[in-house]
């Protein structure tokens, strides 16, 4: 029996609902067990004050490097903020040192015109209440 996208998208918002009552409810107990990094969201911006000009002439070459991290399999999707200059990227990478380090030495980076924020990204925690699973570690 198939079970729609709507019912799983109900029962994934009951559980982080719930997630966050019983959250609110047991301040005093552990948090919910940690996951694991399995990608790293990279939000890159071009810094304040930074030479638009001295940016769009390193662009040629960011892109091509860009594409052999992409081709390395160091980024697996890359998209463009809107209504603003950047770039967000999702990792391969579980250590953010090794993604600041990485990104760090793309173009824009080397020559401090862009920054990135790097937020570790793991599975979909809540998602242990549809097991019944409790605050145990995984």
């Amino acid at each position: 029996m198939k079970t729609s996208f709507a019912v799983l998208f109900a029962a994934l918002m009951v559980c982080l609902l719930i997630g966050v009552s019983a959250q609110a409810q047991t301040a005093n107990q552990p948090a919910n067990p940690s996951v694991p990094t399995t990608r790293i969201l990279a939000i890159g911006t071009i810094n304040a004050g930074a030479d638009m000009a001295a940016a769009r002439a390193i662009l040629p070459t960011e892109v091509r490097e860009t594409v052999k991290l992409y081709l390395d399999g160091k980024i697996d999707q890359w998209f463009s903020l809107q209504g603003r200059p950047g770039v967000v990227f999702i990792l391969n990478v579980t250590d953010t040192a090794a993604a600041h380090e990485m990104l760090e030495q793309l173009p824009l980076g080397q020559a401090h015109l862009m920054s990135f924020e790097l937020i570790p990204l793991g599975p979909l925690n809540p998602l242990r209440q549809l097991q019944g699973m409790t605050s145990k570690s995984p």
